[in-house]
């Protein structure tokens, strides 16, 4: 089974790149960020709460995202393998990650992350809200903020998968094709 973590700030092109992979190595894709909006779409509790701290460009809490996690594997417990896009976000999501996979007899395949600057990051985001209408991509100030929540949350995971060694940096500009092909070079070195 091939799990994959596709890793990266917000708008290094985890989306772009996620649906390319999962098309070439017949994955299920899990976003945390899909599973959210879809969430916010149906008016549930869970996604007007998730709205609220999104808007702020705030994490939305491990257990929430966790159980939303557990859930889709549990609905494909014959699936060839998933790519998580957007989680884990932080150590403790990993290794609950960790744990919810060996539940299944499998384990992370590696982690690709994708590495843009911030200048390129806050340029991608402001350009993607122009036509998303989503309103953490129309905010230069949240778009930082959502940086910033990155950095000091989700960047240590590249040292907890390195320690495991799954970690493989990729860089995340230039072209689409490019950045694939440098990914899928990636998978096949594991």
């Amino acid at each position: 089974m091939l799990n994959l973590v596709l890793f990266g700030p917000p708008g290094a092109g985890k989306g772009t790149q996620s649906a390319m992979l999962v098309e070439k190595y017949n994955l299920i894709h899990l976003s945390t960020g899909d599973l959210l909006r879809g969430e916010i779409a149906a008016g549930t509790e869970l996604g007007l709460e998730a709205k609220k701290l999104m808007d702020q460009g705030i994490l939305v809490p491990d257990a929430v995202v966790i159980g939303m996690i557990r859930s889709k594997l549990q609905q494909n417990p014959n699936a060839g393998g998933f790519i998580f896009d957007g989680f884990p976000r932080t150590v403790a999501q990993a290794e609950a990650l960790d744990y919810l996979l060996n539940e299944s007899g499998t384990s992370i395949s590696g982690m690709l992350a994708l590495v843009v600057e911030e200048e390129e990051l806050v340029s991608r985001l402001l350009n993607r809200g122009k036509d998303s209408g989503r309103s953490d991509d129309q905010n230069e100030d949240i778009i930082k903020n959502r940086i910033k929540e990155y950095n000091a949350k989700t960047a240590p995971l590249a040292e907890f998968y390195n320690h495991q060694g799954k970690y493989t940096a990729i860089k995340g500009v230039g072209k689409i094709e490019e950045i694939s092909a440098s990914l899928n070079d990636a998978i096949t070195a594991m």
